[in-house]
This record gives structure tokens, sequence and C-alpha cells, in this order.
């Protein structure tokens, strides 16, 4: 489908390989964030799929058993969910794969855009973008390996100009079996800055002869409806746009109208902790839900002054930060009262 032609609403139903999606929102693979009880959350308010935070094929292969036990946790109820894997063996990716099929995962994504130094320099992530050959023996192997639906996610390219992504995406689709290309049109060097390239996206789109799921710059309802219209993608990806927020999830699909109360901030936020505490340890959940804390207290921010928002994304344990959402529970309880 060109982006000139009419868009099927976000509600619609669309394949995947041999899946078949309720809709056409995914939640993005996010690098140590997408743990199981975030991707439920994102399911619960309406994801049609889910991805999870990449994981080592290496880790999985050599049964690092933090690995096995936090990274292959798949809820039931989050279903259908794709594991991201990262590597650069393709004999690896395999047994991976097969590792992946048997705990139950609904689909592979790989990683073929990730800029971050480490695993770049370890081949993986963008650094395959330089190496097509390679990039497409992954790929391939993951497809044998597992028998599941295979996409990949793809930078644009390595640098302004670069367009080795693009080329990339259609030797995936054409040499390797993968179901689907998940396609972020910024380089690798921009991070997460500058707009998107969205006419690049919608000329792959256009192109490609395997779905386009669109990545990058996504961060409220009015960006997601607009690229939507523009690119022509069959789904979008939602990736820091979601994160504290799913209720852009179920406002992009009809199902909620508005921002959430303080309440149901709070609770979702407890939700949070108490998967993290669950799966790692209070002591490891201290340190992790940190980064979580600010994304909710934005949720705040129509109800409580700044002093108060502050207070929670400082919080350094569980237990001050439970203290915390405890004090503003009661302070938005008064307020009610008062009203």
């Amino acid at each position: 489908m060109t982006p000139c032609e009419a868009r099927p609403p976000l509600t619609s139903p669309w394949r995947l390989g041999s899946l078949e999606l309720d809709n056409r929102l995914v939640l993005a693979p996010l690098a140590g964030i997408g743990k199981w009880f975030v991707r439920l959350q994102a399911k619960r308010y309406g994801a049609g799929l889910v991805v999870s935070e990449m994981v080592s094929s290496h880790g999985l292969v050599r049964g690092n058993e933090r690995t096995l036990r936090e990274f292959l946790r798949i809820h039931p109820d989050e279903h259908p969910v794709s594991i991201q894997l990262f590597g650069d063996d393709p004999a690896v990716m395999r047994e991976a794969a097969a590792i992946v099929q048997t705990a139950g995962a609904d689909a592979i994504d790989i990683n073929m855009g990730c800029p971050v130094r480490k695993v770049c320099r370890a081949g993986a992530g963008a650094a395959l973008l330089e190496d097509p050959d390679r990039a497409v023996a992954l790929a391939r192997a993951a497809v044998e390996g597992s028998g599941l639906p295979v996409t990949c996610k793809l930078r644009s390219g390595l640098v302004p100009g670069d367009r080795s992504g693009v080329a990339l995406a259609h030797r995936l689709a054409a040499e390797a079996g993968v179901a689907g290309i998940g396609f972020h049109p910024r380089h690798a060097s921009q991070q997460h800055k500058g707009r998107p390239d969205y006419a690049l996206a919608a000329r792959l789109c256009e192109e490609l002869s395997v779905p386009v799921v669109l990545s990058g710059g996504l961060h409220d309802d009015e960006r997601v409806l607009a690229a939507w219209q523009e690119v022509g993608a069959e789904a979008v990806m939602l990736a820091r746009g979601a994160l504290g927020n799913p209720w852009l999830f179920a406002r992009l699909l009809g199902r909620y109208e508005g921002e959430p109360s303080p309440a149901e901030v709070f609770d979702e936020l407890e939700r949070v902790i108490a998967g993290a505490v669950e799966l790692m340890g209070v002591e490891r959940a201290d340190h992790y839900l940190r980064k979580f804390y600010p994304w909710y207290a934005e949720r705040l921010r129509p109800y409580f002054p700044k002093s108060l928002r502050t207070r929670l994304c400082e919080a350094a344990t569980v237990a001050d930060a439970r203290a915390v959402i405890e004090e503003l529970r009661q302070r938005a309880a008064a307020l009610r009262a008062a009203a």
C-alpha cells in the first residue's frame, strides 16, 4: 500500500508471516526496559504485538542463568510476543532462535540498528549495516532455527546520506525469508535526535515485498497519526512515547480519552514496581526502577507541583518510591474531598 492510498484504521488486523495480529500498534524493543511486566502493561492497554528488550544470542546459547531466567520470561497474557535477539554469529543465532521458540515466543526480531558502541564493537546492531552478507546469514539462521516469523529492525544507515539500511532491507526480504522489517528512518549517528526521514520510509514501504513497521519520533498521538498517514507502513512501533504512558496505546485505539488520573498513574507504577521486585529482587530493583520514576512523574505534572514530583524522580529505593506514592495518593484524596 502506498501512502497516498486510504489508510486502514490502526484498529484493523494485519498479518506478520503466520501471525494474525489484532491491530497495528507494536511495543518497540526497549533495551534495558522491555521486561515481561512492561510488555504486559502495553498489552493490557491494547498493543497488538509486544517485543522484548535486546537479548544476547551468545548468552542464550551459553546457558547464562540470568539471561534465561529474566530475558526469556514470558507471561501467558502477553501473547503474541516477539523476542529481540542480537549477535554476530549465524550458527549461534540459529541455536538461540531454537531456544526462543522453545521458550514460547511467537516471533523473533533481530536487532540490526542499535548504535550503542558496545553492541557495534561486537559486530552486532548497527554494525551489521556494514556487513550485509552476515546480516542476511543471521536472519536466515533465525528463520531456519525457529520456524517462527522473523523480523529485523534497521536504521536507514550509519551516517548522513548513507542508505545501507534500505539496501539491506531489500536483501533481507528477498534472500533471508524475513516476515517483516522494522524501520527507523534515522541514521545511527543521530541516535534519537532530529526528525526521522519519513519520506524515505514511505519509499521503502512502496518497494518492499514484506510489511514494514515504522519506528522513530512517534512520541504522542498527533505524531503517530500523522506518520501513519504519511508513510504507508503496515504498523507503527511505539517506543519512548510509551514509557510511563501506556495510555497512548489505548487512546490511539479509541479505548481511552484524555490523560490518566493520579490514581491511575500510581496504580500502573505500583504494578511496575511489583513486577521488578518479583523478577530481580529488591536490591536490584532499587537501581533498575530509578529510570522509571521520571516517566510516571511526567504524567503527574497536571496534578502536583515540581517539588513533589521531584521527590518521586529522586527516590533511591523501592521503599522510598512507595512512601512518596502513598503520600501523593493521600494528597490527591484530600484535594478530591475538598473540591
